[in-house]
């Protein structure tokens, strides 16, 4: 099921996208995203509340990237809301945005991996600072504190927008389209599809 509200005939009701999306190979389009994760660090991840139904989203580090860079972990505290969330729902989102108003998109599934080898091999110190010690000789903060896990994102799907153009040259592109009424071009705007997702796994991991 779709919504419009609006029949433009044979011209584009988007011209935004017509104007920037950018078919490239996929290689580059891959690289080109993971290149982004990796400047910005941070992610906004995204859950469905069991209780209402409703979106939550939370601010998380970037921990690893498996599958050849398009699979995200991240560290969480098993007893925290957002497991309770992917317990019952496991389809997750993380956005990520920078301050020139690039961003990034990736839908999937995710799991909660609480094995000691996994939690072992991404464990950081830093995560001491957020679990403390518990002082029970068990819940200290360290690798074999069973609180410890991890979220990895299998990614089915993944739009961004990145550019090469500098502030000055976009706020141009927006001036004249103010005036001409054309859309600017102003992005590299490219989507991944699940397929070509799980192509890129297969030569890559």
């Amino acid at each position: 099921m779709s919504f419009s509200n609006a029949d433009t005939g044979s011209k584009s009701a988007d011209p935004y996208k017509a104007a920037n999306i950018d078919a490239a190979e996929l290689k580059e389009k891959v690289e080109d995203l993971v290149s982004f994760i990796d400047s910005c660090k941070f992610g906004m991840m995204t859950t469905r509340i069991e209780s209402s139904g409703l979106l939550a989203s939370r601010c998380m580090a970037l921990a690893a990237k498996e599958g050849g860079g398009i699979d995200l972990l991240f560290h969480t505290n098993t007893e925290s809301g957002k497991t309770d969330d992917l317990k019952s729902d496991d389809t997750i989102n993380i956005a990520f945005l920078d301050s020139d108003g690039q961003w990034a998109s990736i839908s999937g599934q995710a799991s909660i991996e609480t094995d000691r080898e996994t939690i072992r091999k991404y464990y950081s110190p830093t995560l001491k600072a957020w679990l403390g010690d518990l002082g029970d000789g068990k819940h200290d903060g360290g690798p074999e504190d069973p609180r410890i896990g991890v979220i990895k994102v299998n990614s089915k799907t993944a739009t961004y927008a990145v550019t090469s153009k500098t502030k000055l040259g976009r706020g141009y592109e927006v001036a004249k389209g103010t005036v001409t009424g054309q859309s600017p071009n102003v992005n590299k705007l490219r989507e991944l599809t699940e397929e070509e997702l799980q192509e890129w796994r297969k030569t890559n991991s």
